[in-house]
């Protein structure tokens, strides 16, 4: 076998054989660290020759240093090789120092020395299929019967035929014996290197007697046997438990998988529709770029067309009238016929050519391309900036956000959604604006057991949720992780069983306020939808408001910054049934007598408005005990835009 790693020996490089530790902290094999120090046997106590270093680190040890076997770090090792040790290659090992053994006669019957045999002490059955049974640690090695016990006092496992001396030494009857154990380490006080024997119920720990004595005066302490019968005859319903809880959070894992794969999909097809968009605005852009160099092209070669021709009738011109009178200067003086022709072909060609020429122009018609495109570029730009602080939620609400029912995107334009938000709509629509609702366990009630992040139940017994400033005290109430302050945002919840109430809260709304106060829509911070186990009603700083409609099990929550309003819907088979839109209205001077007050409309003419001056968070309420809801997840197949702000 290859010793290389850290297991093995780095003066014979195979693994460790009756491994001892030096106070530098390497790890040597007994027989070869004994051999480069012969005069220290195993165990003694070193003699003449110096002072010795560690073979590594070179670090001197005094003369007085005594190696001895690293009883734990042997247990790892046979773990590592998966069985007992077994004979390697190198040097003979030195055998751990056995128990006095018993003579051949005074043996037990059923493991006699001279006939051992494996499976006498232990029969195979008693040890699970597959699993190696612990050896006992006074057999030689490569010859090691199966244990019968392990003795917590000497730290080491017995076959039947070893333990003789236990049972008949006075001296060693009062050990402790219990079942093989192949980690006796781990059976000790690691501080006082005692059995554990004894359980503090108060600081649920085992100890030693010396621990049982000192820190844990006072405390509930049993024998280990005692406690361990109490806890198996709990273990049932703590496994039950177990299980209750891994089939929550398997369901939650399924939720979040769904979610994460929601989110991606809503991605990769807004990705590919913005890559889309791009495209064209980019060939729009192509476009307008041809034409203007189009313009350009064309003003260029009128323009030259004209001028190159005035040029050429100048350059002409100018060559008549350089020949003309090159001519007249080669007639001689006494030939006055040919001096009289010459003259006047040179007046000729000076008449012809009389008058101003063309002047340049005053000005270039194509020059004015460039002012276009920059004016093109500062809009493009103004856009690109005012969007992407609408995309990050930075815009006005009065000029930057979209209004629902407005739709610019003439691919998702529905020709019936003037007023989509006040009348039945298609949910895709409302999928625009979906927005994914996480519970925060920061703020929940100690009564709410909360199923990941997306689902909620009211229980009988408290939950110990750690401290939190935001955590409800008074209202079994839970609130969304996040806070919402502009824009448009709709959400689902399912309601599965008892009295449940869904709707927004502020923010810096106090936690610790007392129920009749604290509840959702008891007060001016808070608005909801609640269901009773017989109606719809909705509730807002105390005022509620009946609502006429049939129980539907999905409720649609819409909340609309811009236009300072709550819309909540029933959720049918893709079609979306308006509950109740809350708004302030605006007041409006009529001829007619005025029609009855309704309280609850006066209630939100009042004070809703002011609701939005805050960070809202959806909120959810558990009225009964057996309520419990699911946050939706939106169907992935229907979602055009998925928009978290």
């Amino acid at each position: 076998m290859d010793g290389s790693g850290p297991f093995s020996c780095p003066i014979c490089l195979e693994l460790l054989r009756e491994p001892v530790t030096l106070p530098c902290g390497h790890n040597f094999c007994l027989f070869c660290l004994g051999a480069l120090w012969p005069h220290r046997g195993a165990g003694g106590a070193g003699g003449p020759g110096g002072t010795e270093r560690c073979p590594l680190c070179q670090e001197p040890f005094p003369d007085g240093l005594q190696l001895r076997k690293n009883h734990t770090l042997s247990e790892l090792l046979q773990l590592r090789q998966g069985s007992g040790p077994g004979p390697g290659p190198g040097p003979a090992s030195t055998p751990p120092a056995p128990a006095p053994a018993p003579a051949p006669e005074t043996a037990t019957p059923s493991a006699p020395p001279s006939a051992p045999e494996p499976s006498a002490p232990s029969a195979p059955e008693s040890w699970p299929p597959g699993e190696e049974p612990v050896r006992c640690d006074a057999c030689p090695e490569g010859a090691a019967l199966p244990a019968a016990l392990s003795c917590l006092s000497c730290l080491a496992s017995f076959c039947p035929a070893h333990l003789g001396p236990h049972e008949r030494s006075p001296a060693l009857r009062g050990h402790r014996l219990v079942p093989p154990l192949r980690r006796l380490e781990e059976s000790l006080c690691p501080r006082h290197l005692r059995p554990l024997e004894r359980y503090c119920r108060a600081e649920r720990v085992c100890l030693c007697e010396a621990c049982a004595a000192q820190e844990h005066r006072g405390h509930e302490l049993v024998p280990l046997e005692q406690e361990r019968a109490l806890q198996e005859a709990e273990q049932p319903k703590v496994l039950s438990a177990v299980e209750d809880r891994m089939d929550e959070l398997g369901a939650g894992i399924a939720q979040s998988r769904r979610t994460v794969a929601l989110i991606k999909s809503a991605a990769v097809a807004e990705r590919e529709r913005v890559s889309r968009l791009f495209a064209e605005a980019a060939a729009v852009l192509q476009g307008f770029q041809t034409e203007v160099l189009g313009f350009i092209d064309e003003g260029e070669a009128t323009m030259l067309g004209r001028s190159q021709g005035d040029l050429r009738r100048q350059e002409e011109q100018r060559s008549r009238l350089s020949r003309a009178r090159h001519n007249l200067s080669q007639v001689p003086e006494a030939d006055s016929v040919s001096f009289l022709q010459e003259l006047l072909a040179l007046r000729l060609a000076l008449e012809e050519g009389c008058g101003p020429g063309p002047g340049p122009p005053r000005e270039l018609s194509f020059t004015k391309s460039s002012q276009a495109v920059r004016a093109v570029q500062a809009v493009l730009a103004s856009a690109c900036s005012s969007q992407w602080e609408q995309l990050r939620g930075l815009g006005s609400d009065e000029d930057g956000l979209q209004k629902p029912g407005t739709e610019a995107d003439a691919e998702s334009q529905d020709p019936d959604s003037t007023n989509n938000l006040e009348s039945e709509a298609p949910r895709d629509y409302f999928l625009k604006f979906a927005y994914i609702v996480d519970l925060d366990s920061d703020t929940a009630d100690k009564f709410l057991q909360l199923f990941g992040t997306k689902g909620v139940k009211r229980v009988l017994c408290p939950i110990n949720y750690p401290e939190s400033p935001t955590r409800f005290t008074h209202c079994e109430q839970v609130l969304g992780e996040g806070a919402l302050d502009r824009g448009t945002y709709y959400w689902e919840v399912e309601i599965i069983e008892g009295w449940v109430s869904v709707g927004v809260m502020a923010e810096d709304f106090s936690p610790q306020e007392p129920y009749d106060r604290g509840r959702l829509g008891r007060n001016a911070h808070s608005c909801c939808l609640q269901w009773n186990g017989r109606s719809f009603s909705v509730w807002f700083h105390g005022q509620e408001a009946p609502l006429p409609h049939p129980f539907s099990p999905t409720v649609g929550i819409c909340l609309e910054y811009a236009d300072r309003a709550l819309a909540f819907y029933t959720v049918r088979d893709g079609k979306m049934s308006l509950l109740r839109r809350l708004r302030a209205s605006r007041a409006r001077w009529s001829g007619t007598p005025a029609s009855p007050v309704d309280p609850f409309q006066s209630r939100l003419d009042s004070h809703f408005a002011g609701l939005f001056t805050r960070r809202l968070k959806p909120a959810f309420f558990l009225e009964s005990v057996d309520a419990h809801l699911q946050i939706g997840p939106l169907k992935k197949s229907c979602i055009s835009a998925l928009k978290r702000r």
